[in-house]
């Protein structure tokens, strides 16, 4: 496949799976065998990517992805992205705030065969704690 290829498929990823909850969309973008790497969470295969997904869509149904910029070379393609949501549903044991948050996250995905094989996420996690009030900012800790 060719760059442009590669970026229209990590684009899609995460465009219509993460961002529309398009979930049937996992089938067609991601491999079998796919693996993400996105600490704290290890994903293996379409079931796996589609709760992860379906996990992120209950906490914030409103999810919005935008694309920042994406880089390919080789059989990788590097997407900087920023998420944005409303906090309504619970989140690995966080009730709902009903508040809004700004995420942004890079996520590197290896592409063979026309599908993403393996990906690797960094994200705001702690940017995204501090603005659901879970953690007080830099600084502000008790004491």
């Amino acid at each position: 496949m060719s760059a442009h290829e590669n970026k229209a498929l990590a684009r899609r990823g995460i465009e219509e799976v993460f961002g529309r909850g398009n979930l049937a969309v996992a089938d067609e973008v991601y491999a079998n065998d796919f693996v993400g790497h996105s600490p704290p969470d290890e994903i293996k295969g379409h079931e796996a990517i589609k709760q992860f997904a379906s996990m992120w869509r209950s906490a914030f149904p409103d999810l919005q992805f935008t694309i920042e910029d994406q880089i390919a070379e080789g059989d990788k393609v590097v997407t900087r992205w920023t998420a944005r949501g409303t906090h309504e549903g619970e989140l690995q044991g966080i009730a709902p705030t009903g508040k809004q948050v700004t995420m942004s996250g890079i996520t590197v995905s290896r592409i063979a065969g026309g599908r993403i094989v393996e990906g690797w996420t960094n994200r705001d996690a702690l940017g995204m704690l501090v603005q659901l009030g879970v953690v007080p900012p830099p600084g502000q800790a008790g004491g």
